[in-house]
C-alpha cells in the first residue's frame, strides 16, 4: 500500500502517520450496545469507536448503529464490518480524497498485519495543510537566504527556549490557537522554523504554535534551525524592530471575525 517507496524525508509528501492520532480509544466486539451507548453519551469527543479484537480491527461502531439495537446486543452483531481504512504510509492528500468522497469523518489506520495503528480525521487532514513545517520547506528558506544575502547556512534540529525567540509576525488568530493547543497536548505539533542570525533567534514559522505553547506553560519546543555563518541584515528582523516585537507576548491575538477578508451579514448590510 506504500506509494513512492523510495521517497526521502526531503520530499514534501506528508503521510497519514505524521498526523494520525496514535492513542485510540476502542471497544471490544463482545461489549454490549448499552455499554458503548453510555460511553458515547458521556464523551464530548467520540461519536463512535473502532471495534478491535486485541489490536486487530474488526469493524466500526457509530451512534447511528446503536439506534435500533437492544441494550444487551453484543457490538459485533450491529457494528459496520466492511469499513474503509487507511495505511500509515498513505499520502495525506489521498486520505483527504477518501474522507471527502466517502463522507466519513474518521478513518481507522491499520498496519500491514491489520492491527490498529491510529485514526485519521477530517480535522487532522485540515491541520496537515495549515502552518506545516517540512524539511523541504526549511531547505527552500535556507537556499533563499543564501541566494539573497550571499551567506552560507547550515540546518540543525534542536530544542529552543521560547523566551529567547524574536517573533516576526505581528498577530495570530484566536480560533487557530485551539487547534494548536490540542496538537501540543497530544504531542502532534510540528517543529518551529527558526533562523539563527549570529545568536539572534528569529521565529520564521510557527507563531500560532508558540502562542499556544505559552498558554499551556510550555517553555521550549523542537525546531528546525537555519544557522547563518555570519550576521546579515534580514528583512524580517527589521519588520520585527519596526513593530516592536521583542517576545512572544508582543504577538497580538485576533478573533477570526475581525479578519479583513471575513464578513458577517450585518457588516455587509452596513456597507450597503
Amino acid at each position: 500500500m506504500v506509494d513512492d517507496p523510495d521517497t526521502t524525508i526531503y520530499e514534501d509528501k506528508p503521510r497519514v502517520k505524521d498526523y494520525m492520532t496514535r492513542d485510540v480509544v476502542t471497544v471490544s466486539p463482545e461489549d454490549t450496545v448499552g455499554d458503548v451507548a453510555e460511553r458515547i453519551a458521556d464523551s464530548d469527543a467520540h461519536s463512535g469507536f473502532p471495534v478491535c479484537d486485541g489490536r486487530r480491527v474488526e469493524g466500526f461502531i457509530s451512534a447511528r448503529d446503536l439506534l435500533l439495537a437492544d441494550d444487551q446486543d453484543p457490538i459485533f452483531t450491529v457494528m459496520t464490518k466492511d469499513i474503509i481504512v487507511a495505511h500509515p504510509d498513505m499520502k495525506i492528500t489521498d486520505a483527504a480524497r477518501v474522507i471527502l468522497r466517502s463522507g466519513i469523518q474518521r478513518l481507522p489506520v491499520v498496519d500491514d498485519a491489520g492491527n490498529l495503528a491510529g485514526i485519521i480525521s477530517n480535522a487532522d487532514v485540515i491541520r496537515s495543510q495549515i502552518e506545516r513545517a517540512t524539511p523541504e520547506k526549511v531547505g527552500k528558506l535556507k537556499r533563499t537566504l543564501e541566494s539573497i544575502h550571499g551567506a552560507d547556512a547550515t540546518e540543525e534540529h534542536r530544542t529552543v527556549e521560547l523566551s529567547v525567540l524574536t517573533p516576526t509576525q505581528t498577530k495570530v488568530y484566536t480560533d487557530e490557537l485551539e487547534g494548536r493547543s490540542y496538537e501540543l497536548e497530544n504531542g502532534l505539533a510540528e517543529p518551529l522554523v527558526v533562523i539563527d542570525n549570529a545568536g539572534e533567534l528569529l521565529l520564521a514559522d510557527g507563531h500560532h504554535r508558540v502562542k499556544a505553547a505559552a498558554r499551556l506553560g510550555i517553555e521550549e519546543m523542537d525546531a528546525y534551525v537555519i544557522v547563518l555563518d555570519e550576521r546579515v541584515e534580514l528583512g524580517m528582523a527589521e519588520t520585527a524592530r519596526q513593530a516592536d516585537l521583542e517576545s512572544i507576548d508582543d504577538i497580538q491575538e485576533v478573533d477570526y471575525a475581525h479578519h479583513p477578508l471575513v464578513e458577517t451579514t450585518k457588516r455587509l448590510q452596513d456597507h450597503e
